[in-house]
């Protein structure tokens, strides 16, 4: 528990060390920056995008009613000062708080075309592999679709400009992103200065999964000064024999529905590791570090003062 805590602080001043770099950059109040144009004045319709699926979608007009069959793309619309325009969401999106009240059209895996149909929108931000046949279903029956799926943190901030350029949210989008690449950057050039550590990430654990190259969780891990000792691949299953092999200094697991880490050192062979042997097992926030949305960069933090917590202590 006092383990939790120390990483929880720590966290909270990555967060506030990045806000004040921010705010370093930012013009002085002896210097007003000039105003800014609104989303409203640079917008331009019909806009035409390639989305995440490779697929070349047009937008005729700005949405005013938007759809998001992905938590990630609730926080990336939220984020742009659009919540006003949801019409509906999924059962799986839960921030911010607000979304509570919008409309469900069905879970992440399987939205309810029906549901999302009813709420009439112009524009349904879906996303790609389970939800390949949606994207399919819902042009079917005349939907606008985008497909947003970012890998890593360069494809997730071209995956907010693109949300953008299609809402209307140009700028909005540009100041997201601008704000995203400032933490990103502080937290690298932090970590930079020490060597990387090994480590691994846990995302399910009966069977056992986790992350391998050319994921976003692998992107995070080594932008946070890591290693990730899993170098096939995509989502990977892993045997508690190659897991003791590699032995990581740092284990990483996501506390969500498929993954509780809490008595990770209880199960079978586990008390063989190095971190768990070290107290190095560190519980993350799936919601942070797994959702491609502007909250990642917290997630990074989290990574970051688990795998350096020395270069975070107050």
């Amino acid at each position: 528990m006092n383990k939790r805590f120390r990483i929880g602080t720590a966290l909270l001043l990555v967060v506030a060390l990045c806000a004040f770099t921010l705010a370093g950059c930012s013009t002085s109040a002896e210097e007003p920056a000039a105003e800014q144009p609104s989303s409203e004045a640079v917008a331009a319709f019909p806009v035409t995008v390639t989305d995440d699926a490779g697929r070349e979608v047009t937008v005729e007009s700005e949405p005013m009613r938007i759809v998001s069959l992905a938590p990630a793309n609730t926080e990336i619309v939220a984020e742009l000062g659009l919540i006003d325009r949801l019409v509906g969401v999924t059962s799986f999106c839960d921030y911010p708080a607000e979304v509570a009240d919008i409309e469900k059209v069905g879970d992440f895996v399987g939205p309810n075309i029906e549901a999302v149909a009813a709420v009439e929108p112009d524009l349904v931000l879906a996303t790609t592999g389970v939800q390949t046949d949606v994207i399919e279903q819902l042009e079917a029956i005349g939907a606008i679709v985008v497909a947003v799926d970012p890998q890593n943190l360069e494809q997730l901030y071209a995956a907010i400009e693109m949300v953008g350029a299609v809402t209307g949210a140009t700028v909005e989008a540009e100041a997201t992103v601008a704000d995203m690449t400032a933490g990103v950057d502080f937290i690298k050039e932090t970590v930079a200065q020490v060597d990387t550590v090994p480590c691994f990430i846990e995302i399910a654990q009966d069977p056992l999964f986790t992350a391998g190259s050319g994921t976003l969780l692998d992107d995070l891990i080594k932008a946070a000064g890591g290693t990730n000792v899993v170098t096939d691949p995509g989502w990977v299953a892993y045997s508690l024999e190659q897991l003791l092999e590699d032995d990581p200094t740092v284990y990483l697991a996501t506390l969500g529905s498929m993954s509780d880490p809490d008595a990770l050192a209880a199960r079978p062979g586990f008390d063989s590791l190095s971190a768990v042997k070290n107290s190095r097992v560190v519980v993350l926030d799936d919601n942070l570090v797994s959702r491609p949305g502007p909250r990642v960069v917290e997630g990074l933090g989290s990574i970051a003062v688990a795998l350096h917590p020395e270069l975070f202590e107050e």
